[in-house]
């Protein structure tokens, strides 16, 4: 019997520990953290060796295969030494495909990724085809494969997820865009990212698609980089696409195998111009999966997006407060502040991921305060303090949002999108966002 060791008891390393005991592996799951009382018990149950507070190399080294949690570095040195002694170190995704007979639609990409994979799975869950969703949004595949298989598997994968993949292979594979991020995983050296990212398509045969931004030059470029054996489609705000999507004036044109549907963006439930690419990412792929025309349009106007994206919390006094927490990169909080022309009272900071600032440089002649949230906030001040006329800092949210009521107006925007990640301070982006949430709601009337 073949001995799987798992690094890692989060909802992956669960999901992948329950599908490989119920396949007739011999399980070990290792966190080097703490398990909950409740997992514990779910693997005893499940007769599944554990351990916890480290990793026992001597049992994990000795295993036929690792897979391995996506938010553990390769870097690690049980990692590295599995490596060394040709020991395979997989992701859950990985696993998990091997066992499902579904067609695959996965998403990655910088930005937009969770947005696209939920839009995409409500348009073929609303159009009546048998789908699920997993991957880095929703419960673990490989949990979810235990009972049952779906006919296709709307899957977001990020590129630690993708660092794992040997043999996954989607049928329809899409690339929303690549901008700098995690560059602290990835040496910070760009390249190395972006080729993270391309791995997406290597196992694409002739029968597969592949949807690429074509206004993302970095994707674009990194099409020299590999052979793609798929079809290609690609999506633009720029240029007209004859096997693609793209903007033409008050309206999205699809054309994909042959058919063309017409997408009028007053059908568009979600704001902003990254949002007509993640339509256009979405409408494409369900196209290609074989949902009309008709279909879109009515599931589009069903569609909710996940919250701390963008997500209004409330307007007090004129003032709009957005709550765009999940934006933990430049380029996202990029597109944040692109989508208004209101003044802005800018909420923003945590863990620095080696953000390059200059890239909301042209944003800034908007922006009427900044208010940095987090432990260290020197980068960030430094970066817009000849450019923003009011700076100041916390590493309380509640605080940060008594200011931000303080320096607003009617007709402003309150907008939390920190371009960093959450940890310094928070559990994670939701938290961060949830506790924001709560803060806004609790405001009284203009204390001005």
């Amino acid at each position: 019997m073949k001995l799987i060791a798992i690094l890692g008891a989060g909802e992956s390393g669960m999901g992948a520990a329950m599908l490989a005991k119920g396949k007739g592996y011999d399980v070990f799951v290792s966190e080097f953290g703490t398990i909950s009382d409740s997992k514990k018990a779910s693997l005893s149950a499940a007769g599944i060796e554990f351990e916890e507070g480290g990793h026992t190399e001597e049992v994990i080294l000795n295993a036929d295969l690792i897979i391995k949690s996506p938010g553990i570095s390769s870097s690690i040195s049980i990692v590295k030494r599995a490596f060394n002694e040709g020991i395979a170190v997989i992701d859950e995704l990985e696993f998990a495909h091997r066992f499902s007979a579904g067609k695959v639609i996965a998403i990655t990409g910088t930005n937009g990724k969770t947005t696209t994979t939920l839009l995409t799975y409500h348009l073929l869950k609303a159009a009546g085809l048998d789908v699920g969703l997993a991957g880095n949004v929703g419960k673990s595949w490989a949990a979810q494969l235990i009972d049952i298989d779906h006919e296709w598997w709307v899957i977001e994968c990020s590129s630690f997820q993708i660092d794992g993949f040997i043999s996954f292979k989607p049928s329809i594979a899409i690339l929303t865009n690549i901008t700098p991020d995690h560059l602290d995983r990835y040496e910070y050296q760009f390249d190395n990212y972006v080729n993270s990212k391309l791995r997406l398509f290597k196992n694409l045969a002739s029968n597969n698609c592949a949807i690429i931004n074509a206004d993302d030059l970095t994707c674009m470029q990194g099409l020299n980089r590999i052979k793609i054996q798929a079809s290609l489609h690609c999506f633009s705000l720029k240029g007209v696409q004859s096997n693609g999507g793209y903007l033409a004036g008050d309206q999205l044109i699809i054309q994909v195998s042959g058919r063309k549907s017409t997408i009028p963006l007053s059908a568009i439930p979600i704001p902003g111009d990254h949002n007509l690419m993640n339509t256009l990412c979405a409408t494409m792929a369900a196209m290609l999966a074989g949902v009309e025309e008709s279909q879109l349009l009515a599931g589009l106007k069903t569609f909710t997006n996940a919250p701390h994206r963008m997500e209004k919390v409330r307007a007090l006094d004129g003032v709009t407060f957005v709550n765009d927490s999940k934006a933990t990169n430049v380029e996202a909080t990029a597109y944040a502040l692109g989508s208004y022309q209101n003044p802005i009272v800018w909420i923003a900071g945590g863990v620095d991921k080696g953000n390059d600032y200059s890239v909301l440089d042209k944003y800034t002649a908007n922006i009427k305060a900044l208010i940095c949230l987090g432990k260290d906030n020197s980068k960030l001040k430094s970066a817009f303090q000849k450019t923003i006329p009011e700076i100041r800092e916390t590493a309380n949210i509640n605080e940060a949002v008594r200011w931000s009521q303080v320096f607003s107006e009617s007709g402003d925007v309150v907008l939390l999108s920190p371009a960093c990640a959450s940890f310094d301070l928070f559990k994670n982006y939701e938290d961060r966002g949830n506790q924001f949430r709560s803060a806004v709601l609790s405001l009284n009337r203009s204390i001005v």
